[in-house]
């Protein structure tokens, strides 16, 4: 375990001079000048697409069933399931949506009560995940883009909340008792790498949030900011107190993990409950992470990468300080959601048993990536599906992808 380099934590104030020295240039993607309010920023668009892994005889097969289309969709999470009845999940838009969706026909079912979103960018409406007491609370959690007011007009940050869902089984569903869990702090001005992934803790004790470095760099090893972390949480917003910052004095830092984290759009628990996450890289450095308590995984001081200017990052190999990363991708696959594969009752794909699912954007391709005991990782497979993948979900061992953009489809993998 890597704990953040101590010049770093004693002198927050100096940092981001620090960093621009070190750096000394601006990337294109973090111009907050140039921002596309109707799609991805550019570095997803400057991400070309990479060769398929290598094949075997073994490797799974399947087509693809459209089930439902969305504009611009960017999560989906399932809930619990009644006997054997086909699934039904929530879904959100980055617009501003939240939908149940009936796998069975394809139905979708508007959910009301959902707080403005900030649209724009990578902004507006982002993951959903239920509650662990779902069951008996029917509560769900949900992140979006939210616009500042006052001294932080025209800036931006991502916040979480929690919301009764009532009215599941009828014609008009809506969230109720809203309650704030978390929000980026600061918010700043541009709409991108907000990450805002939620993912619970295997018992359902914590709450695990992704928050990226909005574009800024610096904050991400600036312990006096929320950004460029990922954060960990009670399920009621407060600070566990054996978060590793928890008893430094800043209330800020004790809610860390982990830092020096650029745009974390996975998070996934295995079933040694070791945690995972995917990264975006700049300009080639796509990360793939074991994340472990405390540790600073060196953005943007170390990076596989380039900056969009053109100049060179030191690569983690050059700062033993930093966690590097178990799998890198350059030319990049522009990750975003990730999913576990079990079997469970329908074993539609026995071989990717315990395997990340992870989608690509830039990369066109659904990844399977396959994690063993000794905390090594690869790149097992990799299927060209046609279409930016959004986001995979894995239920009971049966597969669905949500592609992205303005006609995106929700897909049932059928094994051939």
């Amino acid at each position: 375990m890597t704990i953040i380099n101590a010049r770093y934590k004693n002198a927050p104030l100096t940092l981001p001079i620090i960093i621009s020295a070190l750096l000394f240039s601006t990337a294109a993607c973090s111009n907050q000048a140039v921002v596309n309010t109707n799609a991805d920023l550019a570095e997803y668009k400057e991400k070309s697409p990479t060769a398929a892994a290598s094949t075997s005889a073994e490797k799974p097969e399947f087509t693809t069933k459209a089930v439902a289309t969305f504009s611009e969709p960017w999560a989906m999470t399932a809930l619990p399931k009644i006997n054997d009845e086909p699934p039904k999940f929530l879904v959100t838009q980055k617009t501003g949506e939240l939908f149940i969706v009936d796998t069975a026909t394809g139905a979708k079912t508007a959910v009301t009560g959902v707080p403005k979103v900030a649209y724009g960018g990578q902004g507006g409406l982002g993951d959903v995940v239920i509650a662990p007491d779902f069951a008996t609370s029917n509560a769900i959690y949900i992140s979006y883009a939210e616009a500042g007011t006052g001294s932080e007009s025209n800036a931006f940050g991502a916040k979480v909340v929690k919301a009764k869902l009532s009215g599941l089984n009828t014609n008009a569903p809506r969230l109720q008792e809203i309650v704030p869990i978390w929000q980026q702090t600061p918010k700043v001005k541009g709409q991108g790498h907000y990450s805002h992934r939620l993912l619970f803790s295997p018992d359902g004790q914590y709450l695990y949030i992704s928050s990226g470095d909005r574009q800024q760099k610096e904050p991400a090893q600036d312990m006096t900011v929320n950004l460029g972390k990922i954060i960990r949480l009670n399920l009621d917003g407060s600070v566990p107190a054996d978060n590793p910052f928890a008893d430094n004095g800043n209330d800020i830092a004790a809610q860390f993990w982990t830092t020096g984290n650029r745009n974390v759009l996975g998070m996934v628990f295995d079933g040694d409950g070791k945690l995972w996450a995917n990264e975006m890289g700049p300009r080639g450095g796509d990360e793939f992470n074991l994340i472990e308590k405390g540790s600073n995984y060196g953005w943007p001081l170390v990076s596989n990468g380039r900056n969009y200017s053109g100049l060179d990052i030191p690569d983690h190999d050059t700062g033993p300080e930093f966690v590097a990363p178990k799998i890198t991708w350059t030319p990049v696959i522009s990750p975003s959601s990730m999913s576990l594969y079990t079997v469970g009752a329908q074993r539609n794909f026995p071989a990717w048993q315990g395997n990340m699912l992870i989608g690509g954007l830039s990369s066109k391709a659904l990844i399977v990536v396959d994690t063993a005991a000794d905390n090594t990782a690869d790149e097992r497979y990799r299927y060209d599906m046609g279409e930016r993948i959004r986001s995979v979900l894995a239920v009971d061992g049966e597969v669905w992808v949500l592609e992205d953009g303005d006609s995106g489809r929700l897909l049932k993998l059928l094994p051939k």
